[in-house]
């Protein structure tokens, strides 16, 4: 027999082979099974359905320690999902759903929010990571760029919501995340910067009507912004992009 047989028909590579074989598979099965840790068991869409696991089935529960000492739970079945305000449109099973009540707070469509912590996304050394401009004092605007301190608001009606009072700073991305918008009525809204046209003539929001900022969701703290409130205020904005007027439900032809 040559070098690394063991018998006539078995040799070394070919055993180091199938060893490989079941580690990949085995390996295929342990990501599968984590994967189910996110979006398991599945809603069927019906009252008292079957608990839809997939294969393979969801893993026991795992707690992860995250660096600011708090702990959590993947799977954590007891965590309370996104709020929404909808019906079907029609009977059947997987139907479109229509918002009820105020479309841009329904959460649904591209107004549908997930229920992250009602907590501040921290930096590694503590401390909030999105606080405004005015306690940034070692941040700034480029002189590049436009300043929107000041400038005015306004909704995809043309008309005036208000002026932007400050900015918002992500501190570990050195980026600007939100302008903050002080309305006629004399509240302060948040606004994502991705929704801002901003110029020298000013900051325009195709996404809603001016008068619709009035609603827009507020932060509890005039200083700092919880993960939850960014969810629910992205998705006002994105659900105006379809709901903000009754046309933007309409074919485009």
């Amino acid at each position: 027999m040559e070098t690394g047989a063991i018998t006539q028909y078995v040799d070394v590579a070919q055993i180091v082979l199938y060893m490989f074989w079941l580690f990949f598979a085995g390996l295929m099965y342990y990501l599968l099974r984590e994967n189910h840790r996110e979006g398991y068991p599945m809603d069927s869409g019906r009252d008292n359905g079957p608990k839809i696991e997939g294969w393979p089935a969801v893993p026991e529960p795992k707690t992860f320690k995250m660096a600011n000492g708090h702990t959590y739970l993947s799977p954590d079945l007891s965590r309370a999902d996104g709020s929404y305000s909808a019906q079907p449109i029609h009977g059947w099973n997987g139907a479109p759903l229509e918002p009820v009540g105020d479309p841009l707070l329904a959460g649904v469509g591209p107004g549908a929010w997930a229920a992250r912590a009602d907590e501040p996304d921290t930096m590694l050394e503590g401390g909030a990571k999105i606080i405004p401009l005015r306690f940034a004092a070692e941040h700034g605007v480029a002189s590049q760029d436009t300043d929107p301190r000041g400038l005015t608001v306004t909704g995809a009606d043309g008309q005036e919501a208000g002026t932007v009072a400050d900015l918002w700073i992500d501190q570990m991305e050195m980026v600007f995340r939100y302008l903050e918008v002080k309305l006629a009525s004399g509240e302060v809204v948040l606004l994502p910067m991705t929704f801002a046209d901003i110029s020298r003539h000013g900051v325009h929001v195709v996404a809603i009507l001016a008068a619709q900022f009035a609603n827009v969701p507020k932060t509890k703290s005039q200083y700092q912004i919880t993960m939850l409130e960014e969810e629910k205020i992205s998705a006002y904005y994105g659900a105006g992009t379809l709901y903000a007027t009754p046309a933007r439900q309409e074919p485009l032809l």
